[in-house]
């Protein structure tokens, strides 16, 4: 097992909001800033439920690694990790198979900071860190190969992350660039925010972001599914989070006390 130096080499922008640090505030956690708590605030204002929302998100991942790992699958890319919430993804995956390989990569340098907690996994696996942007699939790929074995499978991760990325940086262009890398029965598991079941909601959230410097960029169905052109879904296909195999997990607390505004889906590579 390898790592990074965890101190972070860039300067924190603690004047606006990071989506990662609204994560961590929206979990519980402790390593945001008064700029992220205001802004989740202010989303919580426009539906309480957002919290929930983060913890399906979270719930969906560890669903999908527990049924990856069982099914074959070794080497994982999560990309958008986020602020380290346990269990981690490396941690389900090499409960199954102490032998899997991780490489998580975010672009918030407080996530640079918590790698080392990240970076504890089984002596037979790999867990690595790679800083870098979703923007730059290069980057993540040249970083990603010196872990993973590309002629292997391989389980891309873009868990909450892609309604950060507008239609102008790409965004299924990117997704595309990714996957073309990787070998025949590779994964790629994804949710992503809807405005299909909230428009009003949405609209207002959207703006609020935008104006704190925040994209935010809600996907109907039909465009969240192109994400997944040219692999085969896994069953039940594209669903509510919460709802893609909840027998491999346990329920969230409040999930089915209202819609939940997003998808979920994981599709195989042929």
């Amino acid at each position: 097992m390898t790592g990074h130096d965890p101190t972070p080499a860039v300067q924190i922008d603690t004047t606006r909001p990071h989506p990662a640090r609204m994560y961590d505030w929206y979990l519980g956690g402790k390593d945001n800033y008064p700029v992220d708590e205001e802004m989740g605030r202010q989303m919580l204002a426009l539906d309480p439920r957002v919290p929930v929302m983060a913890r399906v998100n979270r719930a969906f991942m560890h669903r999908a690694t527990r049924w990856l790992a069982r099914d074959g699958v070794r080497q994982f890319l999560d990309v958008g990790t986020g602020i380290p919430t346990e269990p981690n993804l490396h941690q389900l995956a090499q409960e199954t198979a102490p032998g899997a390989r991780v490489v998580y990569c975010d672009n918030d340098p407080v996530v640079l900071a918590h790698a080392a907690a990240l970076l504890r996994g089984t002596d037979e696996g790999a867990t690595e860190y790679l800083q870098a942007d979703v923007r730059d699939p290069d980057a993540i790929l040249e970083g990603a190969r010196k872990v993973l074995d590309f002629s292997r499978p391989v389980a891309l991760s873009l868990v909450a992350l892609l309604h950060f990325v507008s239609d102008e940086d790409g965004a299924h262009h990117l997704v595309r660039r990714l996957l073309a890398e990787l070998p025949s029965g590779s994964y790629l598991v994804m949710t992503h925010a809807t405005a299909d079941f909230t428009p009003e909601e949405s609209k207002a959230a959207t703006e609020k972001l935008r104006a704190a410097g925040v994209t935010l960029a809600l996907r109907s169905r039909e465009e969240f599914t192109r994400f997944f052109d040219g692999l085969e879904l896994v069953e039940p296909g594209v669903e509510v989070p919460h709802r893609w195999h909840p027998e491999l997990g346990e329920p969230v607390p409040g999930q089915d006390d209202g819609v939940i505004p997003g998808y979920g889906a994981v599709g195989r590579k042929a």
